[in-house]
């Protein structure tokens, strides 16, 4: 049986998944793994750990959206390239 889920803890996963455009499954892994880093496992230090990852976000406005359009951008020579299906 799956275990509860704490609502706190998922309503911050949500939002940074929508911040960073990610799944909610890897917000929460990226939440788990930086608080696993710490040494910290209990719930109450995840949530500190993702509003800490959220709030970050905060303070570099467009970073992770100039990042994805860079990722997105066609290099020279490749913009007329296409794979068939």
């Amino acid at each position: 049986m799956a275990a509860i889920q704490d609502a706190e803890y998922v309503k911050l996963c949500a939002q940074l998944a929508s911040a960073l455009s990610i799944s909610l499954a890897s917000a929460r892994r990226q939440v788990d793994q930086a608080a696993a880093k710490e040494g910290k496992r209990d719930i109450a230090s995840r949530r500190a750990k993702a509003q800490e990852l959220l709030d970050s976000l905060g303070s570099e406005p467009g970073q992770q959206r100039e990042t994805l359009d860079a990722l997105l951008s066609a290099s020279e020579g490749d913009a007329n390239f296409m794979l068939e299906d």
